[in-house]
């Protein structure tokens, strides 16, 4: 049985500490040293973008906050979305026709300390940075313009 092509809706998590030190992965499908924040489509159209970042989230780094976890109320929705083309090397995961994809944009908040478990099929190892560090290395233009949002203080500080 053929695998179900993507959804072209995905989330993006930037994921950091009070002190901004972010969390970035280093993607396993990829011979680039392609270095990244939390990314992955819904499971379904009617997906709440929240439902589908916190399980990327605990899917990819063990970290939990979906509904109910002690974390939850720090996922924050930023309020963002970049339409990007579809890298042509991962086209083929998508519907024919299919050349763009919508990415909304997560915060959440850790304490330092928190541990983070790789689902090593997606990553091959991690790290905290500090925010210009962490844009400079990302892949992604749209990821390394989210990390930057934190040096802008308060607005994503919860009261």
């Amino acid at each position: 049985m053929p695998k179900p092509y993507k959804i072209p809706q995905s989330v993006l998590v930037v994921i950091y500490t009070p002190a901004r030190d972010v969390l970035l992965l280093r993607r396993a499908d990829t011979q680039e040293d392609f270095w990244q924040s939390v990314t992955g489509s819904k499971d379904g159209t009617d997906e709440a973008w929240a439902v589908t970042a916190a399980r990327e989230v605990w899917e990819e780094t063990g970290i939990d906050c979906r509904q109910g976890a002690a974390l939850a109320a720090q996922l924050q929705d930023w309020h963002l979305e970049n339409v990007y083309a579809i890298y042509p090397h991962w086209a083929h995961r998508y519907a024919p026709g299919v050349t763009h994809n919508t990415e909304r944009v997560f915060g959440l908040q850790v304490p330092l300390g928190t541990p983070v478990t790789l689902s090593p099929r997606e990553h091959t190892a991690y790290q905290w940075l500090p925010v210009r560090e962490a844009a400079t290395l990302c892949f992604s233009g749209s990821n390394a313009q989210a990390i930057e949002r934190l040096e802008n203080a308060g607005i994503f500080e919860r009261n």
